[in-house]
């Protein structure tokens, strides 16, 4: 049995009962219930507590997230496509990666997080494959009707930002062009200074080389936002992280009673260690060094007096 359980929660209750009542009366052995869901505070707790419960979410980083998204496709019937719409396919699995890794930046990337998912991909792909094939051997590509397709409906049916749609857009319109066509730059909003080619009619193996080896390391510029954006995103997984070991911590308030450490005693244990190893005190950054070779203060631009003041900061900190 196959059930979107995020479309009916009320009937999840009865679910319960139902089955509790077949772990006392017994049941077949062979007897299984299978549920889907998207994530839903709406499923009742004593459901999760009998069920084995596995998660499927998308990988962290952008190189982990176009592997994930081309492996989709199948060699076989990937190679046998026309080299057209091989380059487009692997055009639209970037556009799906930027569009899934841009949410981690939370309202840096977009201002609501919205839920796309392989699903999106697939769908997407379908709908150019059939238009491809339908416009036969004419060489024209319905770029607009693409565009308008998967911006509108595949991906904008989850957006309900009027800015976050026309940020959609804006990807699409730079992407699905006749310039897809020969070898794009696929990073043009990171002004030369990260790049990332678009290969055409190469086949699927070779994309998957073009991944692993030629995608630049994981860097904001890829989705035309300045550096600082990552600088947000990584307090944020820092701050997570350690809430996680709080909520591990035993909640006695005072030292265990068996004399074990406890969360806070190992925390304290490794920061003093990496501040004896790291010699911390001596990789203070000279910032009259780094104020001198700076232009002078009046043609300074904010970039250079910001990046001043975070020196000062680290040095305060290192203290």
């Amino acid at each position: 049995m196959l059930q979107n359980v995020h479309l009916m929660p009320g009937f999840l209750f009865e679910l319960t009962k139902r089955m509790e009542l077949f772990v006392a009366e017994g049941s077949n052995p062979t007897f299984r219930i299978f549920l889907t869901s998207d994530p839903s505070n709406a499923i009742p707790i004593d459901l999760l507590e009998q069920s084995i419960k596995l998660t499927n979410e998308p990988p962290a980083g952008f190189k982990a997230n176009m592997n994930r998204a081309f492996v989709s496709y199948k060699p076989e019937e990937f190679d046998e496509r026309e080299g057209k719409i091989r380059t487009m396919l692997f055009g639209l699995t970037y556009f799906h990666s930027v569009m899934c890794e841009r949410r981690k930046f939370g309202p840096k990337g977009f201002n609501m997080r919205y839920p796309f998912s392989d699903g999106d991909l697939r769908d997407s792909s379908i709908v150019l494959q059939n238009y491809m094939d339908g416009a036969g051997g004419s060489g024209k590509v319905p770029w607009d009707d693409l565009k308008y397709l998967i911006g509108e409906i595949m991906y904008g049916g989850h957006i309900v930002n009027d800015w976050d749609r026309i940020l959609c857009a804006a990807y699409l319109e730079n992407l699905m062009n006749d310039a897809l066509l020969d070898e794009a730059e696929l990073f043009p909003f990171a002004e030369g200074k990260a790049s990332f080619k678009c290969p055409v009619g190469a086949t699927h193996g070779k994309y998957l080389e073009q991944i692993e080896n030629e995608l630049p390391a994981e860097t904001p510029l890829a989705f035309g936002m300045h550096p600082n954006a990552e600088i947000d995103f990584l307090t944020t997984q820092c701050v997570n992280l350690f809430g996680i070991l709080v909520e591990l911590q035993p909640k006695d308030g005072g030292g265990s009673s068996d004399g074990a450490p406890t969360i806070i005693d190992i925390a304290k244990d490794f920061a003093n260690r990496v501040f004896e190893e790291a010699q911390v005190e001596t990789q203070k950054l000279p910032i009259d060094e780094i104020n001198s070779k700076l232009s002078d203060e009046s043609s300074r631009g904010p970039y250079q007096n910001v990046y001043l003041q975070e020196c000062e900061l680290i040095n305060t900190l290192i203290k």
